[in-house]
Formats: structure tokens, sequence, C-alpha cells
């Protein structure tokens, strides 16, 4: 069997995280795997804690990585990077992919401070340079990296993140739903977000539609889901809006980070999903979201509705009037909810995780085949 490195760092985050695993669990059978990281990010997962694991515990994205990852990358034949933040001096690898979920970081540069622009357009091109494969997880991302770094399209493959789609087969557990309602206060009534609170995000669009909505309908909250220690500063206008609207003060609940065995039970408590992205490489929450049996409202931004497909209510990010009204669309109209969550069903059958094995696995083994043929 082939030796399989993986920098597995990013175990524990949300959308890279999520991707990570789904990466493990297929090629766990298919090759021997190593894996770089702190052994206590992999207490959450015990399936993977019988892989080798080699201690790596410098910062995502510091210079110490840099020294590191060369030095405890042991021989191998391929060594996978999960995000674009590579090795850059040479290591004992036959072959490297690497995954780029998009390259928000190019396309909104001027956003960016001059450290942060300097580093994105090192990494990402030194990424793209160096790996003989890259994968993504759209083609609008693929398009955006072949826009933003030249690479040739014949290098960059598509591999839509893998769901559990039997997940929306199984009935909704009624004693676990209650535990989760009141451990994080969930009201009768809500809206659900799903991400963190940065910029791109759209979170303040869609507090301002909020505003609009909950005066027609005083009862309906809005909770986020999310990790957003860290990201509240003094800076961070959705934050800013909040702390000083006393309607959103009392609409709007935070639960901070919630356990993936949890979320079934906020998706399909919740009247539905709105994800307001202005830029999105795929877009995991609303696929989640379809398979808990939750409707979907969705910017027409970006890769959003290459993901969503006919199963969710478009608005565009930019028209707070609009998304306000598909919101109370949704409250109002229970036939068309649905009507989504039955498209939604249909929609994810995309998304299932032996059809990302299948071809996770293949793109591997092309790249076994590439190096022999050299």
């Amino acid at each position: 069997m082939k030796n399989i490195v993986i920098d597995a760092r990013m175990i524990n985050h949300s959308g890279i995280g999520t991707y990570l695993r789904s990466v493990l669990d297929a090629l766990t059978s298919e090759f021997n795997l190593t894996l770089l990281g702190n052994k206590n990010l992999f207490k959450p997962f015990p399936r993977f804690e019988d892989l080798k694991i080699i201690t790596c515990k410098s910062k995502i994205y510091s210079i110490a990585e840099q020294l590191e990852l060369p030095r405890k990358i042991p021989r191998c034949d391929l060594f996978l990077s999960p995000h674009y933040n590579i090795p850059l001096l040479p290591i004992k690898a036959k072959q490297r992919i690497v995954i780029i979920h998009d390259v928000y970081h190019l396309a909104y540069l001027k956003d960016l401070l001059v450290h942060q622009k300097v580093y994105a357009k090192l990494m990402i091109n030194s990424a793209v340079r160096l790996s003989g494969q890259v994968i993504t997880v759209s083609a609008f991302s693929k398009s955006e990296i072949v826009k933003y770094t030249g690479i040739s399209e014949q290098r960059i493959h598509i591999i839509y993140f893998g769901m559990d789609i039997s997940e929306n087969e199984k009935s909704i557990d009624e004693k676990s739903t209650n535990f989760v309602k009141q451990k994080y206060l969930l009201p009768d009534k809500y809206f659900l977000y799903v991400g963190n609170i940065k910029p791109h995000k759209n979170l303040k669009n869609l507090l301002f539609a909020f505003k609009t909505v909950v005066s027609n309908f005083p009862d309906i909250k809005l909770v986020i889901v999310g990790k957003i220690d860290g990201l509240i500063t003094k800076d961070n206008e959705s934050m800013n809006l909040i702390e000083n609207d006393e309607t959103l003060q009392k609409t709007v609940l935070f639960t901070n980070f919630v356990e993936s065995s949890e979320l079934k039970s906020i998706y399909n408590l919740s009247l539905g999903l709105i994800f307001p992205s202005f830029y999105e490489g795929s877009g995991l929450p609303p696929v989640e979201a379809m398979t808990y049996g939750c409707p979907v409202i969705a910017s027409s931004s970006a890769s959003i509705p290459e993901v969503c497909g006919d199963a969710a209510l478009y608005f565009d990010p930019n028209n707070v009037n609009e998304l306000a009204d598909k919101i109370e669309l949704i409250i109002n109209n229970k036939i068309l909810r649905l009507e989504l969550i039955k498209k939604g069903k249909e929609n994810i059958r995309r998304f299932s995780r032996e059809t990302f094995k299948q071809k996770l696995i293949s793109e591997i083994n092309d790249a076994f085949r590439i190096k022999s043929i050299e």
C-alpha cells in the first residue's frame, strides 16, 4: 500500500475540518496514512486515533510551521495539504497534492492588510506551483483559481464534499432534540445562520433584513451557530450593530461552537437556514441543512447556486429588502417550506460519501500513475 502523509492540524475546524475528516474516512482503508497534528485534537474523533500521528504543534499560517513541517514529514509516496498553507521548503515526498477550497484572499485582496496580501499571494501561488495536482470543491472555485493564479485547468480537479445522506432517512430522536433545545436555550420559532462573522459572510445585511422581519413577526428569532470567540472586535460591524440595537439584542442568539452530533436537531427545529454570503468556495451549511430536513434561503452569489441547485430560495445578497421578503415568505408559506425540504433531499444525493471516496481515490491513483510514467 502507498504511504500518504496528511497535514491534519485543522481536523477540528468547521469547513476545512469537515472536508478533511471526509478525506481521512475515504482513505483510511485504501492507503497507509500518517497524520501531522497534536494528538489532543483527535480525541473527539476516536476513529482516527489508531492512525499513526506525528506530533506537530506549530500554528497555522506561522513561520514556525514552515520550519517544522519539512522536518516532520517522513519519506512518503504522497503528501496531502488540506489547505494552501503548504510547506515551502523541500519535503521527503515523491508527490504533492493540495486542496484549495477558495481564493477569497486573492479575490478580496484590497480588503486585506499589507502582510495578509503578501502571505496570500505567496502561499496560494506557491501551493499550485509546488503541487502536482490541485483539488478544489466547486467549478466556481476552479475558475477562480485559474483566474488568480494562471494555473492550467487540467491540473485542477473538482471533488464536491461528501455527506452522510442516510441521515435524511432517519427519524428525529425527540429526546435528543429536546435536550439540545434546552442546552442552547433555543426559542420556539427561529431561523438559523451557520458560520463565522467575517465580512464576506454578509451577516450585516442579514441583521438589517431581520430587523424588518421582527417588526412584522416579533416572535421570530435568529440563532447564530459558529465559533465567534476572537472575531468579536471593536471594528466588527455585525457585532457593533447588535450591541447598539435593542431590537437585535432581543432577537439574536449566539450558540458559539456546537458539537456536530447536535447540529441535526438545531437544523431540524429551525424554520430555515439563511446563507447570505457574498463569496463561498462551496458552502457546506446549505447541504447540511438539506440533509437534516431544513429549508434553505441562499445568496445567489459565487458557488452557492452550483451547490444548492433548485433546492433553495435565492436572493441578491446586496438587497436587504429582498432577503426580508424571502424570510417572510418562508414564515407564511408552509407549502413552500415543504417543497424546499423535498427538493433538498433530492439535491443532496449529489454529495454522497461514496461518490466523494471514489473520486478522491481515483485522483490520488492518477497522481501515482502520472509520477510513475515520468
